[in-house]
């Protein structure tokens, strides 16, 4: 992982950016000494360790936050960020907890957590969605305009955008699958508000996202929830500890 920020924000430097890049990789080694020491796949063509398919993979993950100060009192916000997970050789497919998702308090915050993507996949079934709805491809958009309100309270008004995909078509995961002819067609965007608590040492946060854009939605209606919002529908609130970015 590589990490750079310029410096902090002051009278001076009323600009500051973060950069953060990461590669990992996993199963090579077992991989190899599977090879070499001819040792026998099981029936899917997968060697084991213990009776288990050890994962293989590369992931990719990259995002950048520039924060303006425009005067004492208020910020204003970019955050962007991407991400991109390929099983090779002995996997097809990543394991769960390292697979992506969208949605929630740090997400687009117009869907609750695990409730976008991937694609245009619509969940059906709350029970096992959690699971279904992962991927192995994440884009992400922030812009967050941050200011003062009274005493310790802070107040934000944002916009995000983004989604995430599969790498491969899978049957349980219908119009997940990313292609570069239509990946557009699918970004999912909100809007909303918050009120921040910072207390010094931790940040109570509260953020009401509202659906513009649903990539899953059924009709016209349902894809540009922006144009006739129904907030039973297209409303999420998000209570967390610290800022979304």
């Amino acid at each position: 992982t590589f990490y750079y920020t310029n410096s902090k924000l002051n009278s001076t430097n009323p600009f500051q950016y973060t950069l953060r890049a990461g590669i990992e990789t996993s199963g090579n080694v077992f991989y190899g000494l599977s090879e070499m020491f001819g040792a026998a796949p099981n029936k899917s063509g997968q060697y084991e360790i213990m009776n288990i398919a050890f994962s293989q993979y590369v992931k990719h993950d990259f995002s950048m936050t520039a924060n303006w100060k425009m005067d004492s009192q208020s910020n204003v916000l970019l955050h962007v960020e991407w991400g991109v997970a390929v099983p090779y050789l002995n996997s097809t497919s990543i394991p769960f907890e390292k697979r992506y998702f969208a949605g929630g308090a740090n997400s687009v915050r117009g869907w609750s957590v695990r409730e976008l993507g991937p694609g245009k996949y619509s969940g059906n079934d709350k029970t096992i969605d959690y699971i279904k709805q992962s991927g192995d491809i994440k884009m992400g958009a922030s812009i967050e305009f941050r200011s003062k309100l009274f005493w310790k309270f802070n107040g934000a008004m944002f916009v995000d955008a983004g989604n995430i995909w599969t790498i491969r078509e899978y049957p349980e995961q219908p119009g997940g699958c990313f292609r570069f002819d239509s990946f557009y067609k699918e970004i999912a965007m909100s809007y909303g508000l918050g009120v921040r608590l910072d207390l010094g040492v931790l940040v109570l946060r509260l953020d009401g996202g509202l659906k513009a854009i649903n990539p899953a939605g059924n009709s016209f209606v349902e894809r540009v929830p922006l144009l006739s919002p129904d907030f039973s529908r297209d409303m999420a609130f998000h209570l967390a500890v610290g800022y979304p970015f």
